[in-house]
């Protein structure tokens, strides 16, 4: 007779191992903290309106951004930003460094794209 346990132990794990990687997409786009996703609602609707519409377009942002930009890419964009706006010769290298532009440059791509789809 003929074990099937290796078989059955094989299935088992391609099954497994395919349902980790689904989740793992899902929690990958869905990364984004609540806190994270209503202080980028809250500062949308300061810049674009205090409407109820406004609310549903920034809330779609936020959303399509976390679809194309990892956590870690937004976070690392948004601190670059926040870098640029201060003062003095130690932030200079966040205004001109290849690799903070190339951040910033994913972050506005991936708020581009949501405008488009959302506004």
């Amino acid at each position: 007779m003929i074990s099937r346990a290796p078989l059955v132990a094989a299935l088992l794990s391609a099954f497994l191992a395919g349902g980790v990687q689904a989740q793992s997409v899902a929690d990958r786009l869905n990364d984004y903290p609540t806190a994270a996703r209503a202080d980028y609602v809250f500062a949308c609707m300061q810049t674009n309106g205090q409407t109820q519409q406004v609310l549903q377009q920034c809330a779609c942002s936020i959303d399509e951004i976390a679809a194309i930009l990892p956590y870690e890419d937004y976070v690392s964009a948004e601190t670059v930003l926040a870098l640029r706006q201060t003062g003095g010769e130690r932030t200079a290298i966040f205004k001109s460094a290849a690799v903070s532009t190339e951040q910033v440059a994913k972050l506005r791509r991936a708020q581009a794209e949501a405008e488009i789809v959302c506004f």
